[in-house]
């Protein structure tokens, strides 16, 4: 069976959310779709791969390698995406992707979507804008947990 591309799991994620419909159609027609078995690897640290991952439904876990060994950092929901930078500059993937549960997965590959420049510049803006933005909610999320460590570590705040 062969599935489409839903546009509401597409309206309702971070990529999604300033789209309209037609913004939505133009940008189902560049992206695939992937599906992953829990316990899979959909992307891995160090490699080239340079697709966006939007996750349309299930569980993804960011894995690091830390002293050789896979490290928790974090667990996608659906709507949230991940591989901005590999998608951007191209460098190798800084972390691991593992189903934690059968997932569909929306990808998008920079080719494809530069296509959308001449015909649907606004739409290419506004998935840039999308980009930034999550990258801008991930550094916060990051600064935030970097100081709770140091609260941690320090004994800082009387919480601990």
């Amino acid at each position: 069976m062969h599935q489409q591309i839903d546009a509401k799991h597409l309206k309702d994620s971070f990529l999604g959310e300033e789209l309209n419909d037609a913004d939505i159609d133009a940008l189902r027609s560049v992206m695939t779709i992937q599906t992953v078995s829990a316990g899979d690897f959909l992307a891995e640290e160090g490699s080239h791969d340079r697709h966006l991952y939007l996750l349309a439904q299930g569980g993804l876990e960011v894995l690091t390698l830390q002293q050789g060994e896979p490290t928790h950092i974090y667990a996608m929901a659906p709507g949230e995406f991940a591989g901005t930078r590999a998608f951007i500059d191209g460098t190798a993937r800084s972390a691991s992707l593992k189903a934690q549960t059968d997932s569909v997965v929306y990808c998008l590959e920079p080719g494809p979507f530069e296509t959308l420049i001449e015909s649907h510049p606004r739409l290419v803006y506004k998935i840039m804008r999308a980009i930034f933005r999550i990258t801008h909610l991930n550094l916060m999320r990051m600064n935030r947990e970097a100081q709770e460590l140091a609260n941690y570590v320090y004994k800082i705040g009387g919480r601990y």
